[in-house]
């Protein structure tokens, strides 16, 4: 026994003094059973009805009006080349088509009168457009159909002729509405329509149960989600016991729902009127800032399985900064860490498909909707629709600075790891059981508010309307991460399918249970061992510092 612990004590005491050294990190591969599934199309994307229907939207306000920007935008041309070229490269995906002014619109055609002199409509020919689009990018579709009741009196009472009028044109063309849903943050109705217009749980299941039924009668192949509840850092559904109405509303409810969604931000914008976590370029790039999706995420599970226990979870809607981003962050390199983790993170508790809010539109669109330019966060999601599969692993990191989660790969028998440094040292990582590592693909850029990102540090670009990962350079298979990078490490691991296809359903895992503390025990090997006289000094990284106006570079303007 003596002699086992003089044996074990060297290896344990070098690898422990390697982490403390805050430069290494030890990521372990707690299982090679799967823990969650997601969906094919997890990582999906919305546009806005606004944009869509050429409403009121944000680019150019710098403020807000009954929770919508202030400046009218045409509606948008979707027929254009280059922006299916850029959605097909992110596929597969669901589009949903919701927002604001969902439960304002009207379908079709419209009355003018005093108290809405300019309505909005989505024309047939705006509807027609839409389902080009879809069907040319083979998109799934997701609507939000419009409850648009904003009299109290009303509540309980929701006529369905307007959502019928259009399930029987969708019908009758051919259209195809996978996923439908009633209103837009019905729980946040007192801050987009006025106090009075604020339902209560109790008629507002009454209204969700007749939209159900309609739906199954009209379009029974369309699934069904709700509520859509709209969720704030740190304060979760806001005013107690007024909006908080998610749980009751799920009680109330006699139909099945498909899905349970919900909305969340973890920013706000400073056009917010309500502000509980300002985006500013310090809080955007602080861990601490990502652990509320974690708290909102399991609660929203615990009411799923206490009330629709056959649905799935979604996170329905999400961007980086709530009210149409912040200008000159959200569209920043900065903005890709929230968004890579949040990715990982989702998955891991049991999100099956996470809804970007937005495709394009707005300082937090993944496209400039002006110029069709793809912003930093756009490469994030390329990278995780080639690299990261539908299986998820559980891994432990060895390194509270570090950010990592674990998925099988698109191809058989390989997993891909996905490291998130955001801090500005570089870390070298010591992987244990994942086995060969064979390639890696790093996020970088000159700055963390540069508009453009380096991949293996060559500028994504499409060619010829393409773009392979084998157009980048290889990387050095060192242990070694760049000071805010966001990694995608791909291993052959033989036993990973095999074990996913016979642990694995295709129905959506249970939350996992809280986080496990890690221990003081380190394994006494690693698949990939370095001596740390053998790791290179890297290269120095121009990285800036943390201030609110930061500058920009040239390769910025």
């Amino acid at each position: 026994m003596l002699s086992l612990r003089l044996r074990r004590k060297p290896v344990q005491s070098k690898l422990s003094k390697l982490n403390r050294s805050n430069k290494t990190a030890l990521v372990t591969l707690k299982s090679l059973t799967p823990v969650q599934k997601v969906e094919e199309k997890y990582l999906s994307f919305s546009i806005d009805i606004s944009v869509v229907a050429g409403g009121f939207w944000w680019e150019g306000s710098q403020k807000t009006k009954d929770g919508l920007g202030t400046e009218r935008v045409p509606p948008i041309d979707l027929s254009q080349k280059k922006l299916d070229l850029l959605v097909q490269a992110l596929g597969p995906a669901y589009l949903r088509v919701g927002g604001s002014e969902a439960d304002k619109v009207h379908y079709f055609t419209a009355q003018h009168t005093p108290s809405e002199p300019d309505p909005l409509i989505i024309t047939q020919q705006i509807w027609d457009s839409l389902h080009q689009f879809v069907e040319r990018n083979q998109l799934g579709f997701m609507f939000t159909f419009k409850y648009g009741l904003f009299n109290r009196k009303q509540h309980g009472d929701w006529l369905p002729e307007e959502t019928l009028g259009l399930l029987q044109y969708c019908r009758q063309k051919g259209y195809k509405i996978d996923v439908c849903e009633l209103g837009n943050e019905l729980n946040a109705y007192w801050a987009f329509h006025g106090i009075r217009s604020q339902p209560s749980a109790n008629k507002l299941a009454k209204d969700y149960d007749r939209f159900c039924r309609l739906v199954r009668m009209v379009s029974p192949d369309s699934r069904i989600a709700g509520p859509g509840s709209a969720f704030w850092p740190k304060l979760g559904e806001t005013i107690r016991p007024f909006s908080n109405i998610t749980t009751h509303l799920l009680a109330n409810m006699e139909e099945r729902l498909d899905i349970i969604d919900w909305h969340y931000y973890p920013f706000q914008s400073k056009r917010s009127p309500v502000r509980t976590r300002t985006a500013t370029l310090e809080k955007v790039i602080a861990p601490s800032s990502l652990d509320d999706f974690e708290q909102y995420a399991r609660q929203l599970a615990r009411w799923r399985d206490k009330h629709q226990p056959s649905a799935t979870l979604w996170t329905g809607e999400t961007g980086s900064a709530q009210c149409g981003g912040q200008a000159k962050l959200s569209d920043r390199f900065a903005s890709c860490f929230w968004w890579a983790d949040q990715l990982g993170r989702g998955a891991l508790l049991g999100q099956t498909t996470m809804v970007r809010q937005s495709l394009i539109g707005g300082d937090y669109a993944l496209i400039n909707r002006k110029t069709l330019k793809p912003n930093p966060d756009y490469w994030v999601s390329w990278l995780w629709g080639k690299l990261m599969g539908q299986e998820v692993y559980q891994v432990e990191c060895f390194d509270p600075d570090i950010q990592v989660y674990c998925h099988s790969a698109k191809k058989e028998g390989k997993c891909t790891l996905l490291i998130i440094n955001m801090t500005s040292k570089p870390k070298r990582i010591l992987c244990h059981d994942f086995g060969a590592k064979k390639k890696r693909f790093e996020i970088t850029a000159a700055s963390l508010t540069s508009k453009k990102v380096r991949i293996n540090g060559a500028k994504p670009k499409f060619n010829n309307g393409k773009i392979k990962l084998r157009d980048f350079p290889k990387l050095s298979k060192l242990n070694l991460v760049s000071p805010y990078s966001i990694n995608f490490w791909c291993f052959e691991h033989q036993t990973t399918k095999k074990e996913t296809n016979n642990s694995a359903s295709t129905e959506a895992y249970p939350a996992l249970p809280a986080p496990t503390k890690i221990n003081n025990v380190i394994p006494l090997y690693s698949d990939e061992e370095i001596k740390p006289d053998t790791v290179p000094t890297p290269a120095p990284v121009n990285v800036i510092s943390l201030a609110k106006e930061a500058p920009f570079t040239k390769e910025d303007e």
